[in-house]
């Protein structure tokens, strides 16, 4: 890696100051379910459909998709696979791109339900391997992928967005932007912790969505 020890301590001193500004983000909105610990099985589903729906769109019409879904008894992964493309784009229209997104929802419903057989499955195979896997599904990118493994899942894997690029570039000398690097750029500064992991990626949206 090309960061040095300076930068190391500057990750970590940020992630305790953002702390001490907002405090622990499981308060409220989008995070009161995301950074919640430990979720039972249907908030873990419930994490990966919001995945889906939060791509390009704005948290309150996820909401309103979300809401649709609960409301037509359509919130998990099984009831999802059961259930018509044109019925969940009908559902899901709130949250925009729906006809795109009832097709990825589709999709990965029938990977984890049919293609790993199950949720329980998915907790046993590596991380790397299971993000290999996600990533080959029509739809399902980098940041994707790491919502669903970070706050799904569990797994120690930091997540990088458009919030997380633009705080770096505020607080950290770094020229390299890509996924990875930046990636990489966290993971090694911070212990191997989903917890933190969780907790840090959500107090830099929050911290950068303040900013706007």
């Amino acid at each position: 890696m090309a960061e040095d020890f300076s930068d190391k301590e500057k990750i970590q001193t940020l992630y305790q100051k953002l702390l001490k500004r907002h405090g622990q983000p499981n308060i409220s909105g989008q995070w009161r379910l995301w950074c919640k610990r430990p979720k039972n099985l249907e908030e873990k589903e419930r994490i990966i459909i919001e995945s889906i729906l939060t791509q390009r769109a704005n948290w309150k019409n996820v909401e309103i998709a979300v809401s649709n879904l609960k409301k037509a008894d359509l919130l998990s992964l099984e009831k999802i696979l059961q259930t018509s493309v044109e019925k969940i784009e009908n559902i899901i229209r709130p949250s925009g791109f729906y006809k795109q997104k009832a097709k990825r929802l589709k999709s990965l419903a029938k990977f984890f339900i049919q293609d790993i057989g199950g949720m329980k499955k998915a907790t046993v195979i590596d991380t790397q391997k299971l993000r290999k896997m996600l990533l080959e599904i029509n739809g399902v990118g980098n940041e994707t992928a790491d919502d669903i493994l970070l706050y799904a899942l569990e797994r120690p894997i930091f997540v990088i967005d458009q919030y997380t690029k633009r705080f770096v570039e505020k607080h950290l000398p770094v020229k390299n932007y890509s996924y990875n690097f930046l990636q990489q750029l966290f993971e090694n500064a911070i212990k191997k912790d989903y917890k933190i992991y969780q907790d840090y990626h959500a107090l830099i949206v929050i911290e950068m969505k303040d900013k706007k």
